[in-house]
């Protein structure tokens, strides 16, 4: 028996790096994970060969309303219920220099669209797919919404616009939306990496020559499950930094060692 049997679990941004690491844990611990990347992301459907018959892609853009809708109906239908929420789709500031750790892009060079894309994809998909979930996971009495995030640093590291203020942003709502739901059964909480990851966000090979040294994605699984099961009842409001997580100790120990308050408080 898993920690995760019977649970559905909707997994943006699925097709590589951390969301793909956590689908594969996820359903080792027994869930059924909805992988939801872009329509013409190609890796999605080679994740799912890997991962067998308890992933299910789904093509969506969720920086759309629409799109957000479809997904939700997606997991009721072919999955059978939804659980738990990972917002983890994303881009990063590769998209705008693919040496900006060590040539930082100032804000005044960005061109509109930039700050634009960034927030439709880091903040307002975050955004919109929990308020898709959140009428379903409220009914049940029951739910988990989990967003990654960044690290504090990282918020407000020099040359880091648009990326750090769109994970700022959606740490705050995250904050709210764990208050919005409280008594509801539903929790929200934050779960970051602790450093720069090793996915394709991470292009500058100046700054990050060993890419060995980064934070492995499978970090982010033993975390991620915990949050997800029934173990995490109550919490709620909190974030929690996969690198700090300790396996060698009992999953709720290792979460309170790990964890701190969302936000800035």
């Amino acid at each position: 028996m898993g920690v995760l049997d019977s649970k559905i679990i909707v997994v943006t941004g699925a097709a590589r790096g951390l969301g793909k690491a956590m689908s594969e844990g996820l359903i080792a611990a027994g869930a059924t994970v909805v992988g939801v990347d872009l329509p013409d992301e190609a890796e999605l459907d080679r994740a799912a060969e890997a991962l067998g018959r308890n992933f299910l892609p789904f093509h969506a853009d969720v920086s759309g309303e629409a799109a957000c809708a479809r997904v939700v109906a997606h997991a009721l239908e072919a999955a059978g219920g939804l659980h738990v929420l990972i917002n983890n789709a994303g881009v990063g500031m590769q998209e705008i220099n693919t040496f900006n750790s060590s040539d930082p892009t100032p804000f005044w060079k960005l061109e509109p669209h930039q700050w634009r894309r960034m927030f439709d994809n880091n903040t307002t998909s975050q955004y919109l797919m929990a308020r898709a979930c959140a009428p379903h996971l409220i009914a049940q009495g029951w739910g988990r919404i989990i967003n990654v995030t960044t690290s504090y640093v990282t918020m407000i590291l020099r040359g880091f616009t648009p990326y750090g203020p769109s994970k700022a942003a959606a740490e705050a709502h995250s904050v709210i939306m764990a208050s919005d739901l409280e008594g509801t059964g539903v929790t929200v909480n934050i779960l970051v990496p602790g450093g720069a990851a090793n996915t394709r966000m991470i292009t500058d090979s100046k700054r990050y020559p060993d890419r060995a040294a980064l934070v492995q994605p499978p970090k982010m699984v033993a975390p991620a499950v915990w949050i997800a099961s029934n173990q995490s009842d109550g919490v709620t409001g909190r974030r929690f930094i996969s690198k700090n997580w300790d396996e060698s100790l009992p999953p709720a120990a290792a979460a309170i060692a790990a964890s701190a308050p969302a936000g800035w408080r």
